[in-house]
């Protein structure tokens, strides 16, 4: 059994409580949270702290806090022996305390509060500053997980950014969508079978070869067209975008 202490309360901290719960080789033995307002989504028969000098002996203390906060955070973290673990995406794995042993694991996933996630299929990248300590993350992250990677901060930090082109541009583009349809009186329910395909296409087909549309077959007539009916920030968007994939497949 692997001995873990979770330090959050944010949206990562709580699908962590929740995979870790289930596992029956993962012993969640303590949880850290700096207020109480959001106690009753964790698994209650977890002990609760707000004091770091009452945190337990573990063999990971695994730290899902807002990024910007890791580095002034763990300057106050006690003398502990566990492997310490942020869950961030972009910040490196220095950002923690030296006086530590440190390591990463990354989930490469939108979490939000009310909608479960089959913890098994989330992609989790892991880095750990001597091979010991990668053993035992890596012991520890195949008990949550299916698809565990090595990675180093830095391959880490373009992963993050690749996954906000793919996750956080493409729900914008979502909104703009619902946006076009609310404007025009369309249930936005109508475009969400071709949303599903486009996700679905990309299991079977590289990019590059699911691309379809007016850009792409360098149709300029349904081009201007489109144009003709957007204006401000949607027409500059649909501008930028239409330019990269007409130039991408000239």
């Amino acid at each position: 059994m692997i001995k873990v202490i979770l330090l959050g309360a944010g949206n990562v901290a709580y699908h962590l409580a929740i995979a870790m719960e289930k596992s029956e080789n993962i012993d969640f033995i303590q949880r850290y949270r700096r207020s109480s307002h959001r106690d009753e989504l964790f698994p209650l028969d977890i002990p609760v702290t707000n004091d770091l000098d009452l945190l337990k002996e573990a063999d990971i203390y695994l730290l899902a806090i807002n990024d910007d906060s890791i580095k002034g955070f763990t300057e106050k973290f006690p003398d502990l022996n566990g492997l310490l673990v942020h869950t961030s995406g972009s910040a490196p794995l220095t950002d923690l305390n030296p006086a530590n042993r440190r390591a990463v694991m990354y989930p490469l996933q939108t979490f939000t509060i009310d909608r479960l996630i089959d913890f098994s299929k989330i992609s989790l990248a892991l880095e750990a500053e001597s091979e010991t300590d990668y053993i035992l993350l890596e012991k520890f992250a195949r008990l949550l997980s299916l698809h565990v990677f090595n990675l180093n901060s830095e391959q880490r930090k373009q992963l993050h950014m690749a996954a906000v082109f793919a996750n956080n541009f493409t729900n914008y583009m979502y909104l703009t969508a619902q946006e076009i349809c609310l404007e025009n009186q369309i249930d936005f329910d109508v475009i969400k079978p071709l949303i599903l395909e486009t996700a679905e296409k990309i299991m079977d087909l590289d990019p590059i070869e699911a691309q379809t549309g007016p850009a792409k077959r360098q149709d300029d007539k349904i081009l201007q067209e489109h144009l003709s009916l957007l204006t401000g920030e949607k027409k500059n968007i649909y501008q930028l975008l239409s330019k990269a994939i007409s130039d991408r497949y000239k």
